[in-house]
């Protein structure tokens, strides 16, 4: 297809085309998450095979993100009962309101003095701040002039080794330092020659920055704490391009993704400060000059997937977004020494999905080298008070499976010591003591699922607050299978390589914790979560590492480590990072539509739920036949449409 007649997709872009054998997308029609969710156990062969999964905002605008429909284009020879998406449909779209970008800047372009971080966002990312305790003996700049949008940006980057390799970059892309050798990994025979302090430093940097000079850096506050140095205005960049749950994307994946430029390359021999300074300095003034809306558009989470995806593909043929998905024919792919199968898996768009725009597709591309493939549940398993019925059950066995009761317990029995001692296993949302038993116990409900299962493990049968108690989920019809479920999710092939760490103490900051897990072989990534309302982290992290061995071996290492005195409880983790982000889009999606189940059609429900459940299973052993068919370098694409809310408008998303 001609790229004047489409836009691109927003969701992924096709590299090496000529590797690619063929496109199958397969429709699971009328199923949304929900039923992924509810018969994650009958979907056995799909969350195995299928390990990319993401989630596409709400959007009127779906059917043209996913094809690349173009705007002022509208379709021809519409097949009859298939809806038609004329330009009146393409509208400005919702899909960003839920960006982590627009919900902390808003849509609209500001200076840059709403960029710069506040005193308090300073004080809880660890910058130095004067008077503060751990700043004695740092220097001000003295830079305390008001700041305004006009104000000079200066990119600073320094690398952390005995004497500060520092990287200083005006506004106008003039390189005012280092003046001292100039990549990191510097050895002791390089710095011979070097007469430069780190005072020497402090005293050029006062002397080069204009009082209302704004400093630009990449986490900068290391580079700060490395200089010894106090600077009351600053842009952080690795906060500016806001990320979900406190994360952060590092420097070289935005150079890289936002500007197109490639940075801390291999052949050199470490990192550049100057370079570092640059790609920082160049990446706020893109955020300033074209706003949080276009920054936002970028889809950066969907990039960073896509070039995981590429950093496995053993032929380097690799999805990424922000592309082109159909607007070239698919050729013969070469003879390759090893056999590859691209696989991606689709979430629910939560929208009516248009069968159209893939008829189109289907029509603008070989039939041998594109293929539709529908399943569908049937509609008497689809009926609105049946999806409301699920919406419930799912959520109700999620809450039961983050709940613990522990006791018995004495009278008058210590409730502080208690909730502390069940801390240590994670965040805890809520505790109540139960006195409708002939001894109190507690009821207690994690906020994370792993948290809940250590309890479990770990305190049942031990000693607290003076007595031996039992720990355990509530006993309902429900958590009959509760423990396979456990297991499966722990296998879940999102899970592969992550465990789970809490016990952590309140002060322990993100860089403390980078610190203290450096020791541990083939760390990929730390995530800690953090509270939404207060921006502090909970008591928990997880660490992904790049081999599976690498976690089994961590997991035995960390269970027992003291930390800051405190002692750290370790498991592999259980609720792949999807499930975790759909929960939260449930309970957000629940809050709005308030509590309005069908209690009255759950009988129902449950008498068609075995048929269903055995629909789901034929439905995967079918999926598994398909996927053995399909040729080497094929991308398959389960989608999972979501419900037509057109006509059934009361219905759970």
């Amino acid at each position: 297809m001609a790229a004047a007649r489409a836009w691109a997709p927003s969701w992924c872009r096709i590299y090496h085309q000529n590797h690619l054998a063929g496109v199958v997308v397969v429709v699971l029609h009328e199923m949304s998450q929900l039923h992924f969710y509810r018969f994650y156990l009958q979907f056995k062969h799909l969350r195995k095979v299928f390990r990319h999964r993401f989630t596409l905002a709400p959007s009127a605008n779906f059917p043209v993100s996913l094809y690349g429909e173009a705007a002022n284009q509208k379709p021809q020879n519409t097949p009859q009962g298939l809806t038609s998406t004329s330009s009146e449909c393409i509208t400005k779209s919702s899909d960003l309101q839920c960006d982590p970008i627009i919900r902390r800047y808003g849509e609209k372009k500001q200076g840059l003095t709403s960029y710069t971080l506040t005193l308090k966002e300073q004080k809880e990312n660890d910058y130095p701040i004067e008077g503060s305790p751990g700043c004695k003996g740092y220097i001000s700049t003295e830079c305390h002039q008001q700041r305004t949008d006009s104000s000079p940006l200066f990119g600073l980057d320094c690398e952390m080794v005995p004497i500060s390799v520092c990287g200083l970059t005006k506004q106008s892309g003039t390189q005012l330092l280092p003046a001292v050798p100039k990549f990191s990994g510097i050895t002791k025979k390089m710095l011979l020659p070097v007469k430069t302090r780190l005072s020497d430093i402090q005293t050029r940097l006062k002397k080069m920055l204009p009082h209302d000079a704004v400093l630009v850096g990449h986490s900068l506050n290391s580079d700060l704490q490395a200089l010894e140095m106090i600077h009351p205005s600053v842009i952080d960049t690795s906060l500016l391009f806001a990320r979900n749950e406190g994360r952060r994307f590092k420097l070289k994946f935005l150079a890289k993704a936002v500007l197109g430029k490639e940075i801390q390359c291999e052949q050199k021999l470490g990192h550049d400060p100057t370079e570092d300074a640059r790609a920082a300095l160049e990446l706020a003034q893109f955020f300033i000059e074209q706003g949080p809306t276009k920054v936002a558009e970028l889809n950066l989470e969907m990039l960073l997937t896509a070039e995981k995806l590429a950093e496995v593909s053993q032929n380097k043929a690799a999805l990424q977004p922000q592309g082109c998905g159909f607007q070239e024919q698919l050729n013969e792919p070469p003879p390759l020494s090893k056999p590859c199968t691209i696989v991606l898996y689709l979430f629910e768009p939560c929208v009516l999905f248009s069968l159209q725009i893939l008829q189109r597709a289907l029509e603008d591309v070989p039939l041998s080298k594109f293929s539709i493939i529908q399943f569908s549940l049937g509609p008497e398993y689809l009926a609105s008070h049946l999806h409301a019925g699920l919406y419930e059950k799912v959520r109700s066995k999620l809450t039961d499976m983050l709940t613990i009761y522990a006791g018995p317990f004495e009278e008058n029995f210590c409730v502080k010591s208690v909730k502390k001692e069940f801390e240590r296993c994670g965040p805890i949302q809520s505790l109540t003591v139960v006195t409708e038993t002939f001894q109190p116990y507690v009821c207690i409900q994690y906020a994370v699922l792993e948290a809940a299962q250590l309890a479990v493990e770990s305190l049942n049968g031990a000693e607290v607050a003076g007595c031996c108690i039992k720990v355990q989920r509530p006993v309902t019809a429900a958590m009959l299978d509760c423990n396979v479920l456990i297991k499966e999710l722990e296998l879940d092939i999102e899970n592969e390589g992550v465990i789970y760490v809490a016990g952590l103490k309140k002060s322990l900051t993100e860089t403390d914790l980078q610190e203290e897990f450096s020791q541990l072989k083939d760390l990929e990534t730390l995530f800690l979560p953090k509270d939404l309302q207060s921006g502090k982290h909970r008591n928990c992290c997880f660490l992904k590492f790049q081999k599976t061995q690498s976690a089994v071996d961590a997991l035995e290492a960390i269970n027992g480590w003291t930390m800051k005195g405190s002692e750290l409880r370790s498991r592999n983790a259980l609720a792949p990072g999807h499930l975790w982000r759909w929960i939260w889009q449930m309970n957000q999606s629940n809050g709005k539509q308030g509590k309005h189940i069908f209690y009255e059609k759950m009988e129902q429900l449950s008498d068609c739920e075995q048929d269903v459940r055995k629909k789901v299973k034929k439905l995967d052993h079918h999926i598994k036949k398909l996927y053995r068919s399909l040729q080497n370098n094929t991308l398959c694409v389960v989608l999972f449409p979501g419900v037509n809310r057109t006509n059934n408008s009361e219905e759970a998303s």
